[in-house]
């Protein structure tokens, strides 16, 4: 198994006011994949949020880039940027 993560770099201004609308189908979406094992951990980041991290394990990073192509969020024009990239783990994990 391997492990990615996703990384929303840049949200636009008031961005905690103006997820509202679709935080409980972003929120939706990401508990699902948590459920099938897809999700691992998964947050905004910062006191006031600005971005946020979610960690993916599978065999290639199109769970990744699914998820990226139907959250909300992103659909919505409230995240400007964001990364993927392969996770390296060297302490945690399944091994």
């Amino acid at each position: 198994m391997s492990y990615f993560v996703l990384r929303y770099d840049e949200v636009v201004d008031d961005y905690v006011t103006r997820r509202a609308p679709y935080r409980a189908e972003h929120l939706r979406l990401l508990r699902h994949a948590h459920t099938r094992g897809e999700v691992l951990m998964a947050g905004a980041v910062g006191d006031t949020p600005d971005g946020a991290l979610i960690i993916f394990r599978g065999e290639t990073p199109e769970i990744a880039e699914e998820f990226v192509r139907t959250d909300p969020y992103v659909t919505n024009g409230l995240i400007l940027s964001w990364h993927l990239q392969p996770w390296n783990v060297v302490v945690g994990g399944d091994d």
